[in-house]
């Protein structure tokens, strides 16, 4: 069940310090939203790599632009893309894994392409913790040490928390102390706040989410889909590049 705009803030506001490790989470279902019929679901027919549709969706315009003047949001690639792709994510979504491999991927075979992770932390106090640790590093780092952090921390099993995230975080050359103390840090409760609110206002209850252009895919479709979908992005600015799309 989605939560609400005003329940997700809440929990994030009183999420705990982010060293304070969160509660043993029960292990999650896969986070894509159920299929639904296209009328419902489906701006465009897409089909995922398990021949499942994939939720997607139109956006405003107006709250798409926001998104790259969101405070402490990591990007990776391309400095000047043809594509960017923004990735809504938790630290402790099963299938942010896999994405977490795909985009790695198709950054590795893609030079003209640039991925945004924006945090929408809305599994657990501890997925709160952990990015705000990410946006910490982010924040005395800088992007590329960030990414490090997200493809380590998503190649992991397990809960992830604050504790674990600031040892990996020691781990990849950082200064436990001083990122904790940054994470614990009213600018980046903000930060982080900003982006869940962000996330609520465009409706991506699903974790992941992505948004290229005004559209939204709502769950992983699986990198080969992605591959497709950012193919047809770049030929066509469109999602899918098919007579009869909408317009």
């Amino acid at each position: 069940m989605p939560l609400s705009r005003r329940s997700l803030l809440a929990a994030l506001l009183t999420a705990a310090p982010v060293a304070e490790a969160a509660p043993v989470l029960q292990a999650l279902p896969p986070a894509r939203a159920p299929a639904a019929e296209p009328a419902e679901g489906q701006w465009f027919p897409l089909t995922g790599d398990d021949g499942r549709p994939v939720a997607n969706a139109r956006l405003p315009g107006e709250l798409v632009s926001e998104i790259p003047e969101l405070p402490g949001l990591t990007l990776a690639g391309s400095p000047e893309p043809a594509v960017t792709l923004y990735e809504f994510f938790d630290f402790n979504c099963p299938w942010c894994r896999a994405a977490a491999r795909d985009l790695t991927g198709l950054l590795a075979g893609n030079p003209t392409l640039r991925v945004g992770l924006v945090h929408n932390a809305i599994l657990s106090p501890g997925s709160a913790q952990a990015a705000k640790v990410a946006l910490a590093v982010q924040r005395k780092a800088g992007s590329a040490a960030a990414f490090a952090l997200y493809g380590a921390l998503l190649g992991r099993s397990g809960t992830i928390d604050g504790t674990r995230a600031l040892d990996a975080a020691r781990s990849l050359g950082h200064d436990r102390a001083a990122i904790e103390a940054e994470g614990d840090s009213d600018l980046i409760r903000r930060a982080l706040a900003a982006h869940m609110r962000l996330a609520a206002n465009l409706g991506l209850s699903a974790t992941p989410s992505y948004v290229l252009g005004t559209t939204a895919l709502l769950g992983h479709p699986g990198g080969r889909t992605l591959a497709r979908v950012l193919a047809a992005v770049e030929t066509c600015d469109s999602v899918l590049c098919e007579a009869g799309n909408p317009g």
